[in-house]
């Protein structure tokens, strides 16, 4: 069957309902496949930036996860002042030489631009850079319809008619190696200054450019308006310094990638503009409910960009240039006022569009591909829609206009690919069915005739089933770094601004929280369409919202999840607090613990307790100095919660490596953490002081309850690699708890002595249990031991291992300090209190 859908130029919009209801079906199937990832780091290289940069542990995992593990990159990153002189374009020489004969000339130049947001920043910074030096200067922004992308051979014969000499293009042109030709032929001079791909045969067009990749640039990523910028400070333009602010907007718009040079450009064209003079950016701010003391990319992304972009898209991009140039602010309010209305019918189309294709889409079912058409779309967003379904089915979309007065007229397209997918190699492979097509991996543009369309479709189905793996069709969600909630601060909020700006290439980063739960849920917003709650993470708790979130999404329905987050400053009635915001959830489903230390045989292990010798003091014995030839290096995570450091930990093995965990009581800790974290061993400090080498061959020992005596600390301490300290005030609490459970005998010698005497005399099968006891939490076996061990010294019970068998020997009252072991426990049981009232629960520093 033709993945074209039957008559599609007739299609009408009956039920919006039903196509809200496939768009969320699509996006809750998506969501269901997509994963959390957190990848692997390198911890060493964490540690070493919070020492040299003074960063948090958050920050240092988010910026050795993106790649800037080394101090001097991560300082480069985060100063953001990377910075070019532009005499590093190979060639700019001749293009400067060109600009300035004109000029001297006095010759009429032309900047032909772009209906984008870049093609139109670039073209206010060259005409305002070009008239600043003494040059005759106009301009020409294509028509969206009639002139389609680029340099047109209609415009290129227009101009040479009207008598200009020099025709300087911005954010295009790169492809027209015909129109420039035929431009010189008859007499006009051209100069391009482009940043996106040349030809696939690689040939140029034959005069001047501007290009940041093929003129070796060192930042190759600057879009058409930062080469405006560029080429205005070689002219030594004394408008560039004043035009960052543009250049900022259009490097965001454009989702160009937010690195190098481009995050200094950001940066100071956002204090620019926060502070700016320009009245049609000041006005653009007032419609849009922009708060320039909150100017962030963000706000050009959503808020100032769409109301630019929207005159290209829904009818010429000339309104928003004169905003950008005129210096009347009652000229500049009317512009903004018209630009927010356009904006307005740009949502009602696009909501429209995108309602008929989710509709569309919905009857072809589960596809590969989908290459959606119909009469009259407008052609200015369907990239946006196309953009959505993408978002809501995870597949390459193609989406094609066709004109409802000439059917047979070539249809106009916009296509978005999944990540993974070449979209551009797709259209190459395809191409016998299309008239023109251009791009790049992510997006492209297309023009076909309508016959075709169902063979193209066809087609492209084809290449995406055998292209497409199941990685691809599985979209992940990535954490940067492991958040505790108790980790949620304001100073980490604005620690994690220091990453700005974000977009491309730099997104918002994404903070892991494991074993999840969403507490106090309650709706927000109108519509009830938002939430906000309570998240808990072990003991751990922070406020967040979740925006557009079904109530039955994972973590909203009450399950345990893990989840990802961004953690935002947020001001709201004069108030500023933190705010954890929902990126994404999926069911927790933990791998399972190991336990390690506990006796297969618990009789033979209260014999062994039986066997030891009394404690005298905290000595450190032979057994333990000789597991002190190295010591661990420390991370200090206490006080951020056991699962959040667990997964830190693991996140930092390398393959093949497993995490060992250390607690006070391994079967109450298991208890508590099965269902909420695996893929580790577990074992009490007690097992590990008993036998060092069960921590052999981890590199990674996170301590989740503290020790409780000098030689249990050196043991967890001793070895190669890692100890993560996680314990908090509770987890200090209970370790003193079972620390006393073990050793302070009196109510447990009441307890089993009690036991005894109703029996006379216990044997076999039913001695364990006698032992072990009848609470939902068994006595340990060490335990078990000592409590004999007192009740034979006292005499009051016989014990006999070979059968074995424990008989009652007397009852009669005395001294529990009469047994040796008796005043040993409790003098480690008061050297244990003494030892953990020094430590602390939270890390220091």
């Amino acid at each position: 069957m033709s993945a074209y859908a039957g008559e599609m130029s007739s299609v009408t919009l009956t039920e919006p309902g039903q196509a809200a209801d496939a768009a969320q079906a699509a996006q809750a199937s998506v969501q269901q496949l997509r994963r959390l990832e957190l990848p692997a780091y390198d911890l060493d290289a964490a540690i070493r930036l919070e020492r040299e940069l003074g960063v948090s542990h958050v920050i240092a995992q988010i910026l050795v996860r993106r790649g800037y593990a080394q101090p001097d990159a991560a300082r480069a990153f985060l100063d953001a002042a990377e910075r070019y002189e532009p005499s590093r374009f190979a060639g700019i020489d001749a293009a400067i030489e060109l600009v300035r004969r004109h000029v001297l000339s006095g010759s009429r130049i032309v900047v032909h631009g772009d209906y984008d947001v870049d093609g139109v920043c670039a073209t206010a910074v060259m005409v305002r850079a070009l008239r600043s030096i003494g040059g005759q200067v106009g301009w020409y922004l294509p028509s969206r319809s009639e002139d389609g992308y680029g340099l047109a051979t209609s415009t290129v014969e227009r101009l040479c008619r009207s008598g200009a000499g020099l025709l300087v293009s911005v954010d295009c042109g790169i492809t027209a190696v015909e129109q420039v030709e035929l431009a010189r032929v008859q007499g006009l001079d051209v100069l391009i200054t482009d940043h996106h791909a040349p030809r696939a045969d690689g040939v140029l067009p034959d005069c001047p450019l501007v290009h940041p990749g093929l003129c070796h640039y060192p930042s190759p990523d600057l879009c058409g308006t930062a080469l405006a910028h560029k080429l205005a400070e070689a002219l030594g333009a004394g408008t560039a310094a004043e035009d960052l602010e543009l250049v900022a907007l259009a490097t965001v718009a454009d989702q160009v990638p937010l690195q190098g040079e481009n995050r200094r450009l950001v940066r100071e064209g956002l204090l620019q503009m926060a502070a700016t003079r320009r009245p049609g950016l000041r006005a653009l701010m007032r419609v849009s409910r922009t708060d320039p003391s909150a100017l962030d990319a963000s706000c050009l992304a959503f808020r100032l960009a769409p109301r630019i972009n929207a005159a290209g898209r829904m009818r010429r991009a000339d309104a928003g240039l004169e905003l950008l140039l005129t210096d009347d602010a009652e000229r500049a309010g009317e512009i903004a006022a018209e630009l927010d209305a356009v904006n307005g019918e740009r949502r009602a189309t696009e909501q429209r569009i995108a309602w008929e294709a989710e509709l569309l889409a919905e009857r072809m079912g589960e596809r590969s591909s989908y290459v959606l058409a119909a009469a009259g779309w407008h052609p200015g967003v369907i990239g946006i829609v196309a953009s959505r379904i993408v978002s809501s089915r995870h597949r390459p979309v193609v989406m094609l206009t066709i004109d409802p007065a000439d059917p047979c007229a070539a249809a106009h397209g916009s296509a978005r690919s999944i990540p993974g997918f070449d979209l551009l190699a797709a259209l190459q492979a395809t191409a016998s069915h299309l008239i023109t097509y251009g791009g790049h991996r992510a997006a492209a543009g297309l023009s076909i005739a309508p016959q075709h369309i169902a063979g193209f479709a066809d087609a492209l189905e084809c290449y995406a089933a055998a292209a497409l793996t199941p990685a691809m069709l599985a979209p992940d969600e990535r954490a940067d770094a492991v958040l505790s909630p108790t980790e949620v601060s304001l100073s980490l909020a604005e620690e994690l601004q220091t990453l700005a700006p974000f977009g491309n290439a730099n997104p918002e980063p994404r903070l892991y929280v494991p074993a999840a739960t969403f507490e106090a849920v309650r709706s927000m917003g109108d519509a009830g369409q938002h939430v906000r709650f309570s998240l808990t993470s072990g003991a751990a708790r922070a406020s967040a919202v979740a925006f557009g979130y079904a109530s039955s999404s994972p973590g909203l329905d009450g399950q345990r999840v893990d989840a990802s987050f961004a953690l935002q400053r947020n001001v709201w009635n004069g108030v500023v607090e933190p705010r954890l915001v929902l990126a994404h959830a999926v069911p927790c489903q933990p791998a399972e613990i190991t336990v390690r230390g506990e006796p297969a045989d618990y009789l033979a292990a209260v014999w062994a307790e039986l066997d030891r010798r009394l404690p005298e003091s905290h000595e450190l014995t032979a057994n333990h100095q000789s597991a002190a030839d190295g010591l661990r290096t420390v991370v200090d995570r206490r006080g951020c919660g056991a699962l959040a450091t667990i997964a830190d930990a693991q996140s930092a093995c390398r393959p093949g490596q497993a995490v060992l965990v250390v607690c006070a009581d391994t079967p109450r800790r298991l208890a508590g953490l099965t269902g909420r974290g695996g893929g580790f061993a577990l074992i009490s400090h007690e097992a590990l002081a008993d036998e060092p080498q069960l921590a052999a061959g981890f590199q990674h020992i996170v301590v989740i309850d503290p020790p409780a005596s000098p030689p249990q600390d050196l043991v967890i301490r001793s070895g190669s690699g890692y100890i993560h300290l996680s314990w908090g005030e509770a987890e200090l609490r209970f370790a003193e708890q079972m620390h006393e459970l073990g050793y302070v005998l009196r109510t447990s010698l009441g307890t089993l002595y009690k036991a005894l005497r109703e029996r006379g005399r216990v044997a076999g099968g039913e001695l364990e249990q006698l032992l072990r006891g009848g609470s939902r939490q068994p006595r340990p076996a060490r335990l078990s031991g000592r409590l004999v061990r007192v009740l034979t010294e006292l005499e009051l019970v016989s014990l006999d291992r070979d059968l074995p068998a424990i008989a009652v020997a007397r009852s009669e009252p005395t001294e529990l300090e009469r047994s040796a072991a008796y005043r040993a426990y409790i003098k480690v049981n008061e050297d244990g209190q003494r030892f953990l009232s020094g430590l602390q629960a939270r890390r220091s520093g």
